[in-house]
């Protein structure tokens, strides 16, 4: 349930309210993000007299790729938004209202229909991680070589290339160990 007729909630009096669950199998959330799971959530509507005021939790995990190892991952997302949608015409008349003076808002249409896609699209794509790790204790890949960390633990290199003048550091460093 992405879309829903708010004709109702519009007619009653303000701060009635309505609820809504959200299962959406498919949903394009933006270029090279991809979701690993449907998107599950609640979604509230509240009359406030002149608008609808829209208050809505959603989770889901996105497909992803580990920024340390490069492994495919699956960042789990939670949501929470809130916005309000502005009715583009009048439920009695049917005549349309203005809209010049606020462009960018979220409108219910002209069947009074509100569609929350644009919504839940923005929200998911603002909580997705910045740097998604396939595992929290991910070792990711060698900086000298690029070999996966997490299938060879001991992996080491030689300290034949120290910089000489960091020499007197290694000295420490095996005093330290």
């Amino acid at each position: 349930m992405l879309r829903c007729n708010v004709a109702d909630l519009l007619r009653s009096a303000p701060g009635t309210s309505e609820r809504h669950d959200v299962a959406v199998t498919a949903l394009r959330i933006a270029d090279g993000v991809e979701l690993a799971d449907p998107v599950s959530g609640e979604i509230r509507l509240t009359h406030t007299g002149r608008s609808i005021l829209v208050q809505g939790t959603v989770q889901t995990a996105l497909a992803e790729q580990c920024s340390r190892c490069l492994r495919p991952a699956k960042a789990i997302v939670r949501a929470d938004f809130e916005d309000e949608a502005l009715p583009s015409v009048d439920l009695q008349s049917g005549s349309p209202l203005a809209s010049a003076e606020e462009p960018d808002v979220l409108r219910v249409d002209d069947h009074h229909e509100l569609d929350l896609e644009p919504v839940v699209r923005d929200a998911i794509s603002l909580a997705e991680p910045i740097a998604p790790l396939c595992r929290p204790d991910c070792p990711g890949l060698c900086e000298t070589c690029g070999v996966d960390l997490a299938e060879n633990q001991g992996h080491e290199h030689p300290d034949d290339a120290i910089d000489p003048r960091l020499a007197a550091l290694v000295g420490i460093r095996d005093q330290l160990n």
